[in-house]
């Protein structure tokens, strides 16, 4: 009982989101999924030009134009190329363009154009996979985190262990290789779901560094007891583009 009051709003947080997510999948709609994916693009985003600390005040406009672009153009992932493209070229024609300004189109753009892209190539159930992973990562690192870790794993995150990091990458590619077998067999699916497992450990580390960065707990307060939009899907940003790429490689 305990347990609960100490984390109750993350806990009610949690199941509504898992609710949300349930109810997405079940519609399995592509309009849908370009829309909610775009809606939680564009809020993740918005922090991430503030945890960047870039000035830069007409940003969102593009990146709205971005996703509008990804609805109808069918390989999402290279928009982010072109993207990365078009400001290269910008920044050399014009000395007073600011490579940091780009740093939100890649952070986070890149994972949600490839998350986006994955659900056209490979349906709901490789998303639902990538959700798995990434999950059962977070949960089997805190779990034996808590119950036998002692090392720390690096300074970035203080409370992560090395302990807990192993826990929950073990965790996640067993279980994620037999959530994959929608979409993969065994084999292939327990390696894709142990590299996407360690790019998600990466993924929060990211995430962390940029708000010791910046000087903030979290990325944000839309979510209660989980902070930011940001703080929610960072190992989702890393872990949907090693998947899709190892997708295509392997399959």
């Amino acid at each position: 009982m305990s347990i609960f009051e100490d984390h109750k709003e993350r806990i009610i947080t949690g199941f509504a989101l898992l609710a949300a997510v349930f109810v997405i999948g079940l519609i399995n709609n592509f309009f849908v999924m370009w829309l909610v994916l775009g809606g939680v693009y564009i809020l993740a985003f918005k922090e991430a030009v503030k945890l960047f600390e870039v000035e830069n005040d007409g940003l969102l406009p593009f990146a709205v134009g971005l996703w509008l672009v990804a609805g109808v153009y069918p390989y999402g992932d290279d928009l982010f190329v072109l993207a990365g493209v078009a400001y290269a070229s910008a920044v050399a024609f014009n000395k007073e363009i600011q490579w940091k300004d780009f740093y939100p189109f890649i952070y986070p753009t890149a994972g949600m154009l490839f998350m986006l892209t994955m659900y056209q190539e490979y349906g709901v159930m490789s998303l639902l996979w990538l959700l798995a992973v990434v999950a059962l990562t977070d949960v089997g690192a805190y779990a034996v985190g808590k119950s036998i870790g002692k090392t720390q794993f690096c300074e970035t995150s203080p409370n992560k262990t090395m302990e807990g990091v192993i826990g929950g990458i073990t965790v996640a590619t067993m279980g994620g290789a037999f959530f994959g077998l929608g979409v993969v067999d065994f084999t292939v699916g327990f390696f894709v779901s142990f590299a996407v497992a360690v790019s998600s450990i990466f993924g929060d580390l990211f995430e962390s560094s940029l708000k010791r960065s910046a000087g903030v707990k979290d990325s944000g307060d839309l979510l209660p007891g989980h902070g930011g939009v940001l703080d929610r899907i960072d190992g989702y940003l890393f872990g949907g583009i090693v998947m899709l790429v190892l997708l295509r490689g392997l399959v």
